[in-house]
Protein backbone atom coordinates (compact mmCIF):
# COMPACT_ATOMS: atom_id res chain seq x y z
CA UNK A 1 0.00 0.00 0.00
CA UNK A 2 1.44 3.49 -1.35
CA UNK A 3 1.46 6.09 1.65
CA UNK A 4 -0.43 9.11 1.80
CA UNK A 5 0.97 12.31 0.49
CA UNK A 6 3.45 13.80 2.89
CA UNK A 7 2.64 17.19 4.69
CA UNK A 8 4.56 19.90 3.99
CA UNK A 9 7.21 21.16 6.41
CA UNK A 10 6.65 24.37 7.55
CA UNK A 11 9.78 27.08 7.51
CA UNK A 12 10.20 30.08 9.43
CA UNK A 13 7.40 32.34 9.71
CA UNK A 14 7.97 35.42 7.49
CA UNK A 15 6.74 38.56 9.57
CA UNK A 16 6.25 42.19 8.64
CA UNK A 17 6.98 45.17 11.13
CA UNK A 18 3.60 45.46 13.60
CA UNK A 19 1.79 48.16 11.38
CA UNK A 20 2.05 46.50 8.81
CA UNK A 21 0.20 43.69 10.26
CA UNK A 22 -1.87 44.57 12.71
CA UNK A 23 -5.03 46.86 11.92
CA UNK A 24 -6.86 48.50 14.99
CA UNK A 25 -5.37 45.88 16.84
CA UNK A 26 -6.91 43.08 15.10
CA UNK A 27 -3.96 40.58 14.07
CA UNK A 28 -4.34 40.03 10.16
CA UNK A 29 -2.45 38.45 7.21
CA UNK A 30 -1.28 40.46 4.44
CA UNK A 31 -1.57 39.60 0.74
CA UNK A 32 2.51 40.52 0.69
CA UNK A 33 3.54 38.38 3.49
CA UNK A 34 1.55 35.25 2.43
CA UNK A 35 3.45 36.10 -1.34
CA UNK A 36 6.62 35.69 0.40
CA UNK A 37 5.79 32.81 2.25
CA UNK A 38 4.87 30.83 -1.21
CA UNK A 39 7.92 32.34 -2.73
CA UNK A 40 9.86 31.28 0.21
CA UNK A 41 9.29 27.10 -0.55
CA UNK A 42 7.89 27.16 -3.61
CA UNK A 43 10.54 30.01 -5.57
CA UNK A 44 8.80 31.54 -8.69
CA UNK A 45 12.81 31.48 -9.61
CA UNK A 46 12.28 27.89 -10.42
CA UNK A 47 9.24 28.38 -13.12
CA UNK A 48 9.39 27.43 -16.27
CA UNK A 49 10.11 30.54 -18.68
CA UNK A 50 7.14 30.18 -20.60
CA UNK A 51 5.25 30.37 -17.13
CA UNK A 52 3.11 33.15 -15.32
CA UNK A 53 3.32 33.07 -11.45
CA UNK A 54 3.61 35.01 -8.49
CA UNK A 55 0.86 37.69 -7.63
CA UNK A 56 -1.54 38.47 -10.82
CA UNK A 57 -4.16 40.33 -9.78
CA UNK A 58 -4.69 42.44 -6.64
CA UNK A 59 -2.79 44.78 -4.53
CA UNK A 60 0.44 43.45 -2.11
CA UNK A 61 -0.56 45.32 1.00
CA UNK A 62 -3.96 44.22 1.08
CA UNK A 63 -5.28 42.09 3.54
CA UNK A 64 -6.08 38.82 3.53
CA UNK A 65 -8.57 37.43 5.79
CA UNK A 66 -9.85 34.39 3.24
CA UNK A 67 -7.96 32.80 1.50
CA UNK A 68 -8.88 30.15 -1.06
CA UNK A 69 -6.78 26.98 -2.80
CA UNK A 70 -7.63 25.67 -6.10
CA UNK A 71 -5.88 24.30 -8.97
CA UNK A 72 -7.78 26.51 -11.25
CA UNK A 73 -10.29 29.40 -11.33
CA UNK A 74 -13.16 28.00 -12.91
CA UNK A 75 -16.59 29.50 -13.29
CA UNK A 76 -17.21 26.98 -10.26
CA UNK A 77 -13.99 27.63 -7.84
CA UNK A 78 -14.45 31.52 -8.72
CA UNK A 79 -18.16 31.81 -7.46
CA UNK A 80 -17.14 29.97 -4.63
CA UNK A 81 -15.02 32.55 -3.93
CA UNK A 82 -16.52 35.37 -4.52
CA UNK A 83 -19.41 33.83 -2.30
CA UNK A 84 -17.16 33.30 0.38
CA UNK A 85 -15.57 36.47 0.28
CA UNK A 86 -12.37 35.33 -0.30
CA UNK A 87 -9.62 38.46 -0.69
CA UNK A 88 -7.04 36.09 -2.49
CA UNK A 89 -7.11 33.04 -4.55
CA UNK A 90 -4.14 31.35 -4.75
CA UNK A 91 -4.68 28.90 -8.08
CA UNK A 92 -2.24 26.56 -8.63
CA UNK A 93 -2.56 27.33 -12.83
CA UNK A 94 -2.37 30.56 -13.62
CA UNK A 95 -5.17 33.38 -14.47
CA UNK A 96 -3.99 34.96 -16.73
CA UNK A 97 -1.90 32.37 -18.45
CA UNK A 98 -1.45 33.99 -21.63
CA UNK A 99 -1.71 37.86 -22.23
CA UNK A 100 -5.43 39.29 -22.63
CA UNK A 101 -5.97 42.08 -25.04
CA UNK A 102 -9.00 43.04 -23.36
CA UNK A 103 -10.71 42.54 -20.44
CA UNK A 104 -14.28 41.98 -21.13
CA UNK A 105 -17.02 39.35 -20.76
CA UNK A 106 -16.68 37.86 -24.12
CA UNK A 107 -14.30 35.06 -23.33
CA UNK A 108 -13.97 32.47 -20.30
CA UNK A 109 -10.49 33.66 -18.96
CA UNK A 110 -11.42 37.40 -18.97
CA UNK A 111 -14.94 37.09 -17.73
CA UNK A 112 -13.74 35.05 -14.65
CA UNK A 113 -10.93 38.12 -14.06
CA UNK A 114 -14.28 40.91 -14.40
CA UNK A 115 -15.72 39.30 -11.94
CA UNK A 116 -13.19 38.45 -9.34
CA UNK A 117 -11.60 42.28 -9.73
CA UNK A 118 -15.10 43.58 -9.30
CA UNK A 119 -15.33 41.89 -6.32
CA UNK A 120 -11.93 42.67 -4.66
CA UNK A 121 -10.29 39.29 -5.13
CA UNK A 122 -6.81 38.65 -5.70
CA UNK A 123 -4.98 35.92 -7.77
CA UNK A 124 -1.81 34.39 -6.77
CA UNK A 125 -0.29 31.24 -9.28
CA UNK A 126 2.74 28.99 -7.95
CA UNK A 127 2.61 26.49 -10.60
CA UNK A 128 5.26 25.49 -12.33
CA UNK A 129 7.61 27.06 -9.27
CA UNK A 130 5.50 24.66 -6.99
CA UNK A 131 6.19 21.70 -9.37
CA UNK A 132 10.10 21.89 -9.29
CA UNK A 133 10.48 23.44 -5.51
CA UNK A 134 12.08 21.30 -3.13
CA UNK A 135 8.87 19.87 -1.14
CA UNK A 136 6.81 20.37 -4.37
CA UNK A 137 4.20 18.46 -6.22
CA UNK A 138 6.56 16.29 -7.72
CA UNK A 139 8.78 15.56 -4.80
CA UNK A 140 5.60 14.89 -2.84
CA UNK A 141 4.01 12.81 -5.45
CA UNK A 142 7.66 10.50 -5.33
CA UNK A 143 6.76 9.90 -2.00
CA UNK A 144 3.48 9.11 -2.05
CA UNK A 145 4.42 6.51 -4.73
CA UNK A 146 6.94 5.23 -2.05
CA UNK A 147 10.29 6.02 -4.52
CA UNK A 148 13.62 6.39 -2.57
CA UNK A 149 17.16 7.87 -4.39
CA UNK A 150 15.03 10.69 -5.67
CA UNK A 151 16.93 14.00 -7.18
CA UNK A 152 15.72 15.75 -10.24
CA UNK A 153 14.96 14.91 -14.22
CA UNK A 154 16.00 18.06 -15.09
CA UNK A 155 18.48 19.62 -12.98
CA UNK A 156 18.85 23.28 -12.57
CA UNK A 157 22.64 23.92 -13.43
CA UNK A 158 24.68 25.34 -10.52
CA UNK A 159 21.82 25.31 -8.25
CA UNK A 160 22.97 25.47 -4.35
CA UNK A 161 19.80 22.72 -3.41
CA UNK A 162 19.90 20.87 -6.39
CA UNK A 163 16.76 21.53 -7.61
CA UNK A 164 15.03 21.08 -11.12
CA UNK A 165 12.18 19.93 -13.31
CA UNK A 166 10.56 16.34 -12.51
CA UNK A 167 11.69 13.94 -10.59
CA UNK A 168 13.74 10.69 -10.91
CA UNK A 169 13.62 7.85 -8.45
CA UNK A 170 14.02 4.31 -7.86
CA UNK A 171 11.48 1.41 -5.94
CA UNK A 172 12.54 -0.68 -2.97
CA UNK A 173 12.22 -3.39 -4.99
CA UNK A 174 11.45 -4.02 -9.23
CA UNK A 175 8.02 -5.29 -9.16
CA UNK A 176 5.63 -6.03 -12.26
CA UNK A 177 3.74 -3.03 -14.07
CA UNK A 178 0.41 -4.44 -12.60
CA UNK A 179 1.24 -4.48 -9.14
CA UNK A 180 2.64 -1.38 -8.90
CA UNK A 181 -0.77 0.01 -11.29
CA UNK A 182 -2.87 -1.78 -8.29
CA UNK A 183 -1.10 0.52 -5.76
CA UNK A 184 -0.95 3.28 -7.75
CA UNK A 185 -4.93 3.52 -7.88
CA UNK A 186 -5.51 2.44 -4.81
CA UNK A 187 -3.70 5.68 -3.20
CA UNK A 188 -5.27 8.11 -5.59
CA UNK A 189 -8.72 6.08 -5.36
CA UNK A 190 -8.73 5.79 -9.16
CA UNK A 191 -11.56 3.86 -10.68
CA UNK A 192 -9.17 3.00 -13.80
CA UNK A 193 -6.02 4.37 -15.20
CA UNK A 194 -4.85 5.21 -18.98
CA UNK A 195 -1.21 2.74 -19.31
CA UNK A 196 0.63 1.96 -21.99
CA UNK A 197 3.28 -0.96 -21.57
CA UNK A 198 2.63 -4.45 -20.84
CA UNK A 199 1.13 -5.79 -17.33
CA UNK A 200 4.27 -7.89 -16.57
CA UNK A 201 6.77 -4.92 -17.97
CA UNK A 202 9.27 -4.48 -14.58
CA UNK A 203 9.13 -1.28 -13.08
CA UNK A 204 11.88 0.10 -11.20
CA UNK A 205 13.46 3.41 -12.22
CA UNK A 206 10.56 5.63 -12.34
CA UNK A 207 10.51 9.34 -13.87
CA UNK A 208 7.94 11.77 -12.78
CA UNK A 209 6.22 14.85 -14.12
CA UNK A 210 3.01 16.22 -13.11
CA UNK A 211 0.41 17.84 -15.20
CA UNK A 212 1.39 17.81 -18.52
CA UNK A 213 4.52 16.09 -18.34
CA UNK A 214 4.80 13.98 -22.00
CA UNK A 215 7.66 16.36 -23.00
CA UNK A 216 9.72 14.96 -20.37
CA UNK A 217 9.48 12.19 -22.10
CA UNK A 218 12.64 12.35 -23.85
CA UNK A 219 14.41 13.38 -20.92
CA UNK A 220 13.49 10.08 -18.91
CA UNK A 221 14.44 7.85 -21.69
CA UNK A 222 18.65 9.52 -21.63
CA UNK A 223 17.74 8.89 -18.01
CA UNK A 224 17.04 5.02 -18.80
CA UNK A 225 13.71 5.32 -16.89
CA UNK A 226 11.73 2.15 -17.30
CA UNK A 227 8.69 3.87 -16.19
CA UNK A 228 7.38 7.42 -16.42
CA UNK A 229 4.19 8.74 -14.57
CA UNK A 230 2.79 11.74 -15.39
CA UNK A 231 -1.04 13.41 -15.48
CA UNK A 232 -1.27 13.56 -19.36
CA UNK A 233 0.17 12.70 -22.47
CA UNK A 234 -0.33 13.20 -26.40
CA UNK A 235 -1.36 10.43 -28.83
CA UNK A 236 2.14 10.94 -29.94
CA UNK A 237 3.92 10.82 -26.84
CA UNK A 238 2.22 7.47 -26.09
CA UNK A 239 3.61 5.92 -28.94
CA UNK A 240 6.88 7.41 -28.46
CA UNK A 241 6.89 5.76 -25.08
CA UNK A 242 5.87 2.49 -26.72
CA UNK A 243 8.66 3.06 -29.64
CA UNK A 244 11.26 3.03 -26.48
CA UNK A 245 9.55 0.24 -24.38
CA UNK A 246 8.79 2.91 -21.42
CA UNK A 247 5.74 2.22 -19.46
CA UNK A 248 3.89 5.35 -19.13
CA UNK A 249 1.04 6.10 -16.29
CA UNK A 250 -1.38 8.68 -16.99
CA UNK A 251 -2.74 9.72 -13.57
CA UNK A 252 -4.74 12.38 -15.11
CA UNK A 253 -3.92 15.91 -14.68
CA UNK A 254 -6.56 16.86 -11.65
CA UNK A 255 -5.12 13.70 -9.74
CA UNK A 256 -1.43 14.60 -10.62
CA UNK A 257 -2.02 17.57 -8.77
CA UNK A 258 -5.15 18.62 -7.06
CA UNK A 259 -3.85 16.67 -3.65
CA UNK A 260 -0.83 19.28 -3.50
CA UNK A 261 -3.54 22.39 -3.34
CA UNK A 262 -5.23 20.62 -0.84
CA UNK A 263 -2.04 20.21 1.54
CA UNK A 264 -0.92 23.95 0.35
CA UNK A 265 -4.30 25.23 2.22
CA UNK A 266 -3.32 23.45 5.60
CA UNK A 267 0.30 24.81 5.64
CA UNK A 268 -1.11 28.33 4.90
CA UNK A 269 -3.79 27.59 7.38
CA UNK A 270 -0.89 26.67 9.94
CA UNK A 271 1.17 29.83 9.01
CA UNK A 272 -1.24 32.18 9.14
CA UNK A 273 -3.80 31.29 11.65
CA UNK A 274 -4.75 34.79 11.85
CA UNK A 275 -6.88 33.85 8.24
CA UNK A 276 -9.53 31.52 7.45
CA UNK A 277 -7.52 29.43 4.17
CA UNK A 278 -9.74 26.05 2.75
CA UNK A 279 -8.97 24.33 -0.20
CA UNK A 280 -12.03 24.97 -3.16
CA UNK A 281 -14.59 22.20 -2.80
CA UNK A 282 -16.49 23.44 -6.11
CA UNK A 283 -13.72 22.61 -8.52
CA UNK A 284 -13.73 18.40 -9.51
CA UNK A 285 -12.06 16.98 -12.55
CA UNK A 286 -13.78 17.84 -15.72
CA UNK A 287 -13.25 14.41 -16.80
CA UNK A 288 -14.94 11.17 -15.25
CA UNK A 289 -15.57 7.54 -16.06
CA UNK A 290 -18.82 6.15 -17.21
Amino acid sequence: MLCPPAILQTPKKITTSQNDNEIKGIQVAIIKDVCEFLDSFAPTRLAEEWDNVGLLVGDPAGTAHQVMTCLTVTPESAAEAIAQGADLIISHHPLPFRPLKRLTTDSTASRLLWNLIRAGVSIYSPHTGFDSAKEGINQSLCERLEMQKIVPLIPIQDDPQGLGAGRIGKLDSPQSLEKFLKCVKSSFGLPGIQIVGQLDHQVDKIAVACGSGGSFLDKARRAQCDTFVTGEATFHTCLEAEANQISLVLLGHYTSERFAVEALANRLASEFSEANVWASDKESDPLSWV
